[in-house]
């Protein structure tokens, strides 16, 4: 069973010590102590080079695919890379270099084929008085404290071996780590099956969610409203009542530029829409000293990301700022020809996305760019502007239950995985007996 963190009780020690090491605090009294770098070899990744890296060959493990990335560089078997290098199932790594709290610190590779170890990642082995099963859990539990000693900029981290290696480690009878070892696999095993459930749910209702959107704003909230054929064969059917148009009769395209670039810098993507680049997090991107004579979009401008369009990255500002060069910004003709919520979640519905795919010009699917003249030439159902009201205050409405239960279910996720990291820190340093 589940509980919190704080209804965890276990039985304790009968005798404690202080250990004079911080992130330790009190250690069963029969514990000893020593430092990484006199219980554990590391070995840094192999150097490998961009021209190193093909799509054939053995994999290449970088931090990415620490973390469930299955996009692979390879290398060919016939380049010669020293022994040491090879990673295995069930080796422990840590990683030394990224993002606190995703990419930094211990992971166990449990895919079944050999691989290489790229640089930023340590092979963790030739344990000194340690079973392999409880070097994980110890350095899932040394993270936390070793990242007070990384060094870096915007989460993005990275510590040395040398001052990895002087982290001091509890030195455990063999049979003890072994028994924390078991209890920690048995327990975070049935936390993660529970947070499993919960991510589950979270995506059941993020589907049902967007089909509800999406049939709103496609065919309306009236299930008895006679239909007509649209003769566009990718919108399809739409109520009597709607027009549709071709883009150009609708909007024009604007390109007003800002005269001192003080203007909120703003980003487009297809997760949130147009939102302010200030509000991005681990998102870092080159700053420009001066935005003067930048592109501008005003309150009501739909913005396209033109090179990530074939995503759905657009979206209504709601707001004055200053966007890329790169972006198409375009304007209706008529102020009251759209609610903004109505047009931002048509637009990025799925027939429209898969629209703009059809239409885009470009090599393969991640170079497909939508030119304005390509947007411009695409039909676009119309309700009228109070039935758009309408669909938007009832879609709301409808979606307000469902948003209510998956920031139930992620406050209940973050829940669990702070007690499985109380359960780990608690279990290796000695604050529990098992």
């Amino acid at each position: 069973m589940i509980t919190t963190a704080a209804k965890i009780e276990f039985p304790r020690y009968e005798s404690y010590r202080d250990s004079g090491v911080d992130w330790l605090g009190e250690i069963p009294s029969h514990w000893e102590l020593s430092r990484l770098q006199y219980q554990m070899k590391l070995t840094n990744g192999y150097a490998f080079k961009p021209s190193d890296w093909g799509h054939e060959g053995i994999p290449i493990v970088r931090i990415q695919n620490l973390n469930g990335s299955e996009d692979f560089n390879r290398i060919s078997p016939r380049k010669r890379i020293p022994a040491k290098y090879i990673l295995k199932h069930g080796d422990i790594v840590f990683s030394w270099s990224g993002n606190v709290g995703t990419s930094f610190g211990a992971f166990l590779w449990e895919h079944e084929n050999e691989a290489y170890l790229n640089q930023h990642i340590f092979k963790v082995h030739r344990y000194k008085n340690y079973h392999r099963e409880f070097v994980y859990w110890l350095l899932r539990a040394v993270t936390a404290e070793v990242e007070s000693n990384t060094h870096g900029i915007f989460g993005l981290v990275h510590i040395t071996k040398g001052e990895l290696g002087k982290t001091t480690l509890p030195v455990i009878p063999l049979d003890e780590q072994q028994r924390i070892a078991n209890f920690l696999d048995e327990k975070t095993a049935e936390i993660d099956e529970a947070i499993s459930k919960k991510q589950r749910l979270i995506a059941l209702l993020k589907e049902q969610k967007a089909i509800l959107i999406n049939q709103a704003v496609c065919k309306g909230i009236n299930p008895n409203a006679p239909l007509k054929d649209s003769h566009i064969p990718w919108i399809g059917q739409i109520p009597k009542h709607w027009e549709v148009k071709r883009n150009k009769f609708v909007f024009k395209e604007v390109d007003e530029r800002s005269t001192d670039g003080t203007e909120e810098l703003l980003s487009v993507s297809h997760m949130t829409g147009v939102t302010p680049r200030s509000e991005k997090q681990n998102v870092h991107m080159f700053m420009a000293e001066d935005y003067t004579g930048s592109k501008l979009c005003t309150e009501g401008d739909l913005v396209i990301n033109t090179m990530w369009a074939w995503m759905g990255a657009l979206g209504v500002s709601g707001q004055l700022g200053i966007i890329s060069p790169s972006y198409g910004v375009y304007r209706t003709r008529d102020k009251n020809t759209f609610n903004s919520w109505y047009l931002e979640n048509l637009l990025r519905s799925p027939q429209y996305v898969a629209q703009y795919n059809r239409i885009s010009t470009g090599l393969h699917s991640s170079r497909l760019r939508l030119y304005p003249d390509m947007f411009l030439g695409m039909e676009i159902s119309i309700p009228p502007k109070e039935e758009q009201d309408e669909i938007e205050s009832s879609t709301r409405l409808r979606c307000e239950t469902m948003d209510l239960a998956m920031e139930a279910a992620n406050r209940e996720i973050q829940a669990m995985k702070e007690l499985k990291q109380v359960l780990i820190s608690k279990a290796v340093t000695g604050k529990i007996k098992i």
